[in-house]
């Protein structure tokens, strides 16, 4: 119990997000680690996307400074919801085969300007990197659902590298029990997921994707408008 107060003081002394951070880097580099060992991660083809996503975050970034604060206030968890409502009533049957019928141009063409989106809108919102990649991967580039969610995951892994180095060079360390243990409990339950859904079929993939999204959405809107 000691510990676990010793984490919500953290997280209420606004330590939260450069914990979250540094949390994501580990997990979403072991998750990674996982799709690989399964033939379900892209690291070439995603590249191109990893560098526009961590470019433009920047722009996006800027561009949202010159607005009022609270101008897209709740756009990303609205978006969550509608986008977690498409993985759950119209899941990504995309295969493997016809993925590779794609040309290197063509891919490389969809990535760059899927970076450059993605990475606007996140910079522009200030979240949500993980569920517009997984968005653009199956919608935009034609991913199959396994290989977008290894993609994704494997490019979140240095998009909260940044983001926690610039928390951290900015705000300071966090208290070093609670980022362990954090790191610690994410880096486990990371490992065990990424295990189960390379396991479960494209279907039960998308269905668990979009409840995910929609509890998620719904959850942050209730917590920042109603409690």
């Amino acid at each position: 119990m000691e510990l676990l107060a010793k984490i919500l003081v953290c997280f209420l002394a606004g330590a939260g997000v450069g914990i979250g951070l540094a949390s994501d880097v580990l997990a979403s580099a072991t998750s990674a680690w996982t799709y690989k060992k399964h033939k379900n991660l892209d690291v070439k083809n995603s590249l191109p996307l990893l560098i526009g996503v961590l470019v433009m975050t920047l722009v996006g970034s800027f561009v949202a400074s010159l607005l009022p604060e609270r101008a897209m206030s709740g756009t990303m968890q609205i978006a969550m919801i509608f986008i977690g409502l498409r993985f759950l009533l119209k899941p990504v049957k995309t295969t493997k085969e016809q993925m590779a019928a794609a040309t290197p141009k063509e891919r490389l063409i969809k990535s760059i300007v899927g970076g450059v989106l993605v990475g606007f809108i996140c910079g522009f919102v200030g979240a949500g990197g993980g569920m517009m990649l997984l968005f653009v991967l199956t919608s935009f580039l034609g991913y199959e659902m396994h290989m977008a969610v290894g993609t994704s995951v494997f490019i979140m892994a240095f998009t909260a590298l940044t983001g926690g180095i610039s928390h951290f060079a900015i705000g300071g360390m966090p208290d070093v029990t609670c980022l362990v243990l954090c790191v610690v409990f994410t880096l486990l339950w990371a490992k065990i997921a990424a295990a189960i859904a390379n396991r479960a079929s494209a279907v039960t993939l998308n269905r668990v994707v979009g409840i995910v999204m929609i509890l998620t959405g719904i959850v942050i809107l209730l917590v920042n408008y109603v409690f």
